[in-house]
């Protein structure tokens, strides 16, 4: 493929997934640009709101991360861990989850980065002139073989793809739902709302003193849950390299509250994210709540929240749902566009840079720019992309019951407290196959004592790349 082959792509959003895709296709060698509503970076991290103040990254992001030469720098500004410790609210222990075996297994370590942190890496892998803060899009048009992005200031971009990396609230993929039902093409589950069942706080303190504070010193990550036993709240805590502590407070809400929820999320000009003033009066009402930090003193959430600036909470909602239209035309959903996962299962921003991998690879791999070729390496995508999304919305809704009242929430208790150890070996090790590469580039020597499975993506770029690596030894021979 010749560089005029190539196709330019319009990315909308600069959130991890937005900026996961646009750091491979520099790399890749693909034009692009990027465009993000927002003016400026938020302190947590994110362009438009966080779902969590740090993520779990390991084995299947960081084959990929090697390949880009950034596995340094996660491990630099992430913190080690090894298991998960779940507490009755009485801070009674339940016994840990130990995820240790995942490092043989694989041969990677697994780390806990901030946000904030992780977000600046990840920035500075795109030149900056490539991506446009303050830029919010209208409408996307498609014409002659072409798509043009239409921004709120008059600007226009014209390209060969638009890529919907813009959120679960995303104006490229309500732009597009709305020209598919004009035309009765699509889903009525589409067409539905997005549903939540529970709110969540997250926040970051301001680094501590480890003599106030010895767990901060602490090789290893500590991750503590805490589940209500009279309250409809799950509450975690882990440490992190910065020496600062993360929370994460989760209101399992019922049908009326739910409801009562939604109705306030129209009410609100931004939709996305309710303010300050909830997340106040979130702290208020849970400040109260035991925590764990194993140095003997009673302390509790009040004790973080007092310690963490107030620009570095907030309240945000989590939705549920997996679309099931992702492409049209000339148009791609990625993300939190196509599939928001709930956060109990971490999966969220993970999935979506696994998207931004998947498709990074067949953009590398699109034979041209024609619209029956840009439809095919679309629904390549989304038929690769479709089960495993389906696969982490499941665990993470399991994930999610299990942290309630109920029968799922005792299941879920019982089986990780009783669980025989072989039988958890087993079960991670089911967990840990799916570790795509980069195919545009040298493929890494397999790690660990259980091997990756290549997914079709990674198999398609590796034959173009290496049929390229063949063209241009012949031509180094004949000169």
């Amino acid at each position: 493929m010749s560089t005029t082959d190539k196709p330019t792509v319009l990315i909308v959003g600069a959130g991890l997934g937005g900026l996961m895709l646009g750091a491979l296709l520099e790399k890749s060698d693909v034009p692009y640009i990027i465009f993000e509503r927002a003016a400026a970076v938020k302190p947590l991290g994110m362009p438009e709101f966080p779902n969590g103040s740090a993520m779990s990254i390991g084995a299947g992001l960081l084959p990929a991360f090697e390949q880009m030469g950034l596995y340094d720098d996660i491990l630099a500004i992430g913190k080690y861990w090894t298991h998960t410790e779940p507490y009755k609210e009485s801070l009674e222990p339940y016994r840990p989850s130990d995820f240790s075996p995942v490092e043989e297994y694989t041969g990677y370590r697994q780390v806990i980065v901030t946000r904030p942190k992780f977000y600046e890496v990840m920035l500075k892998q795109v030149p900056s002139h490539k991506i446009l803060f303050g830029r919010r899009v209208l409408n996307v048009t498609e014409e002659d073989d072409k798509v043009t992005v239409h921004l709120s200031n008059n600007e226009t971009f014209q390209g060969d793809i638009v890529v919907g990396a813009d959120g679960a609230y995303s104006a490229v993929r309500q732009r597009m739902y709305g020209q598919l039902k004009v035309q009765d093409k699509l889903p009525m589950s589409d067409q539905e709302e997005l549903p939540f069942s529970c709110t969540c706080l997250v926040g970051q303190t301001k680094v501590l003193d480890p003599k106030e504070f010895p767990i901060i010193d602490e090789p290893i990550c500590k991750f503590r849950s805490v589940l209500g036993e009279d309250k409809p709240f799950t509450w975690i805590t882990f440490t992190t390299a910065q020496k600062t502590l993360c929370f994460m407070v989760i209101h399992h809400l019922s049908k009326a509250t739910s409801k009562a929820a939604e109705e306030q999320r129209f009410r609100n000009t931004n939709n996305a994210e309710w303010g300050a003033q909830p997340a106040q009066a979130m702290c208020d009402e849970t400040r109260d709540f035991p925590i764990e930090l194993s140095d003997g003193k009673k302390r509790t959430l009040g004790d973080l929240y007092d310690l963490t600036p107030k620009e570095l909470i907030s309240k945000v909602m989590l939705e549920e749902k997996v679309f099931s239209t992702w492409y049209s035309g000339r148009v791609v959903l990625l993300g939190d566009a196509c599939h928001k996962l709930n956060p109990s299962g971490g999966h969220g921003a993970v999935t979506a840079m696994h998207d931004a991998i998947a498709l990074a690879n067949l953009l590398y791999a699109l034979p041209s720019k024609t619209s029956s070729d840009v439809t095919r390496i679309f629904q390549e995508y989304q038929e690769e992309r479709y089960p495993a999304v389906i696969q982490s919305f499941k665990k993470s809704q399991f994930l999610s019951k299990s942290m309630e009242k109920g029968i799922m929430g005792t299941i879920f208790l019982y089986l990780t407290t009783r669980m025989p150890l072989w039988l958890w070996n087993i079960a991670l090790a089911k967990m840990v196959g799916f570790r795509p590469q980069l195919g545009f580039v040298a493929p890494l020597e397999a790690k660990g004592t259980i091997s990756p499975v290549a997914p079709p993506s990674e198999q398609k770029a590796r034959a173009v790349y290496e049929e390229k690596q063949r063209r241009q030894s012949r031509n180094v021979v004949t000169v």
